[in-house]
């Protein structure tokens, strides 16, 4: 399924907020232009309604906000989401009644980030191979952060739309013995090992547990920032072997999703992850991976692949979805 722009008056003061699993961001947008980005930790409130009283408090009672859109990490169903990596629940009808809305619009946050695509000027990415984009053809963002999350942005002569999804939640393949290996140690703690239980924050480090239980000499408990630190100045080789397995199982999931959506408009990276691994991510197995699709090389070679190194690409969306 997949949603389609409607249009809106752009004097209306608009709420708009991206919500992931560890932080939120809020921005009030008013006659087309997008005030400051206040962004907020999750772990400090214990509700969304309230993390969104204390940015309103900060605006100010006099300006009056009619409307909201808020893209949230996680499966929408109806005017209600509960997030995946966090205990927050958001619900249009609450925050109506809450905050006086006449209309609160809740997306998927990979929504918010698809509509963004075709906006994105040259500083907002990082070109990793392929050719140039294809026109009029569908492009893909996915997304690691503390989950990971995909959707598509789909032309159309009618008019172009979104198709959402769930793909992080889609089985985790491996390409090699090592792969096999560490997959078969995360399938001892998961049962289930999605593609978000290695490429995320949480995964970097399920990937980095896995890989240091095999050596014989212990290796410290590690967070996601911290592997990637130690694992670009070389100080740990379980963390450099985790980043290097999380690239290329990268490379290889990006491929697949490219191939699902015939992706020839572009596959674009997003995420709290990766960026910060920007000068790391094109030198690694990525975009050898994200080819080696046998009889389909010829294909997917050609697609070319983009970092997005905007600082909140979801508010480009966002703001487009506004009216």
């Amino acid at each position: 399924m997949g949603l389609r722009l409607k249009q809106h008056d752009r004097s209306d003061g608009v709420v708009l907020a991206d919500v992931g699993g560890t932080n939120v961001r809020f921005a009030v947008l008013r006659g087309g232009t997008l005030g400051p980005i206040e962004h907020m930790i999750v772990a400090d409130y214990g509700h969304f309604a309230d993390a969104l009283a204390a940015f309103m408090t900060r605006q100010g009672a006099g300006n009056a906000r009619r409307r909201a859109v808020f893209g949230v990490a996680g499966a929408v169903e109806g005017e209600r989401c509960r997030l995946t990596n966090n205990p927050w629940t958001v619900d249009a009808e609450e925050l109506r009644k809450r905050f006086g809305f006449t209309e609160v619009r809740i997306i998927n946050d990979f929504e918010a980030i698809a509509w963004s695509l075709p906006r994105f000027s040259g500083d907002d990415l990082r070109a990793i191979g392929g050719q140039e984009r294809k026109a009029d053809a569908p492009m893909v963002v996915i997304g690691p952060g503390t989950g990971l999350g995909v959707a598509a942005y789909v032309p159309d002569p009618r008019g172009a739309f979104v198709v959402r999804s769930e793909g992080g939640h889609t089985t985790l393949p491996a390409q090699s013995s090592d792969e096999d290996e560490i997959l078969r140690k995360l399938r001892e703690r998961f049962g289930h090992v999605s593609a978000e239980r290695a490429l995320s924050g949480p995964g970097l480090e399920n990937l980095y547990q896995a890989i240091a239980s095999r050596q014989s000499a212990s290796a410290p408990i590690r967070t996601a920032p911290e592997i990637l630190l130690a694992a670009e100045t070389g100080n740990c080789p379980a963390s450099r072997a985790a980043l290097d397995v999380f690239c290329a199982l990268l490379g290889t999931v990006a491929g697949n999703f490219a191939l699902s959506f015939g992706a020839r408009g572009g596959v674009f990276i997003a995420g709290g992850i990766a960026p910060r691994m920007r000068d790391y991510l094109p030198q690694s197995l990525f975009r050898a991976r994200f080819e080696a699709k046998g009889r389909m090389r010829p294909y997917v070679e050609k697609i070319p692949v983009f970092l997005i190194v905007h600082d909140d690409p979801a508010f480009v969306g966002l703001q487009s979805l506004a009216f």
